[in-house]
């Protein structure tokens, strides 16, 4: 807890995984399973807390430069390169856990991921920080990746105990499922961004929506 009794934002990663397959786009969401203190029985994108061991798990592939720059953006001095390439790791990681897809180079058994995964081809689009009074805050930091450039397997999709009834919108589509306020504006965003430019080029902005004063903001980082 922090000053004053607040909960402290705890470190979180989530992927917009992004199937362009077809005529269109689409995004991969769950819903939450009813017995989450945060969020329960809503649809949201694959993620959640940052481990402390992601920072210590060996990569296939860095992020980009440019990510790992912004990435670093409004972050305490204290924040290491490895914290923040713990949340990229964390990312994949739960992408792993909650959907059962493997974004990375295969390895040996052991250790907590059958695979050390690859970084490269993440774009940081987002980040959003719980409001103050909710059970639970988080600090999420939000990853787009095309699932045509990493080579990921979307035959081997299966739900989990986290996540149920996996589907995939269509980001330009009105929402269909019950999502958090905070998913619909950072699938606001990320159609806006396609709009521009339907590759996401590495090295654009980020929004970040947190409080301020009082006041739920939308900055760019």
């Amino acid at each position: 807890m922090s000053a004053g009794g607040r909960i402290r934002p705890v470190d979180a990663a989530a992927v917009l995984l992004l199937d362009r397959s077809g005529h269109g786009v689409r995004v991969l969401v769950g819903r939450r399973s009813t017995r989450h203190v945060f969020m329960p029985d809503v649809f949201v994108f694959p993620g959640g807390r940052r481990d402390r061991g992601d920072s210590r798990l060996t990569v296939a592939g860095p992020l980009c430069g440019t990510e790992a720059e912004r990435l670093a953006v409004r972050t305490p001095a204290r924040t290491t390169a490895a914290t923040l390439r713990g949340l990229a790791v964390g990312a994949l990681r739960e992408l792993y856990e909650e959907a059962d897809l493997s974004v990375g180079c295969p390895k040996a058994a052991g250790g907590p991921l059958p695979f050390a995964p690859d970084l490269s081809r993440l774009r940081y689009v987002a980040r959003a920080v719980t409001p103050p009074g909710n059970p639970r805050r988080y600090d999420t930091r939000f990853f787009a990746l095309f699932a045509d450039e990493c080579g990921v397997d979307l035959m081997s999709l299966r739900d989990s105990e986290e996540l149920r009834e996996l589907t995939w919108l269509d980001i330009f589509a009105p929402p269909r499922l019950e999502m958090p306020d905070i998913s619909v504006m950072i699938l606001e965003e990320l159609r806006n961004s396609l709009q521009v430019d339907p590759s996401l080029p590495f090295g654009r902005p980020a929004v970040f929506f947190h409080t301020k004063r009082g006041r739920f903001v939308r900055e760019i980082l």
